[in-house]
């Protein structure tokens, strides 16, 4: 599936082909902390398919538990995060941020890795209220 996007000021945008069934959660600790929330929603996009098309993400390298380094992109103008991958020169694929991409209401996660750091209540929303914008 081909798959378009950017950040949320505009500066930095893509192109990517997915395979929806790519699409995952991860609840790492990490995630939590880079993102601000309680999980990460991204889906994997090979190195051949995946273009910038204008700006240039700012890189901030982590070192996760396994001691691998990961390379995390984001905008250097709003923060937004576009992808993460491998802290390589010619990474095989890049996670791509789900939120960054316009086609996001057609892809529905399927996996969820990193369980086991999930909080707790991320797996109960079902009763959580709800509405349609702010009360």
């Amino acid at each position: 599936m081909k798959v378009d996007g950017g950040c949320h000021c505009g500066n930095i945008t893509f192109e990517a082909e997915i395979d929806p069934a790519d699409v995952g959660l991860c609840h790492c600790t990490d995630c939590q902390q880079l993102t601000g929330t309680a999980f990460t929603a991204f889906v994997f996009a090979p190195r051949a398919g995946f273009r910038l098309l204008s700006g240039t993400p700012k890189i901030y390298f982590k070192t996760g538990s396994s001691g691998a380094k990961r390379a995390q992109a984001f905008c250097p103008e709003c923060g937004s995060r576009i992808y993460a991958c491998a802290a390589v020169a010619e990474p095989e694929r890049y996670n791509l941020r789900l939120g960054t991409i316009r086609q996001r209401r057609e892809l529905r996660p399927q996996k969820q890795i990193w369980c086991r750091s999930a909080l707790d209540w991320v797996m109960e929303l079902g009763p959580v209220k709800q509405f349609p914008r702010e009360p």
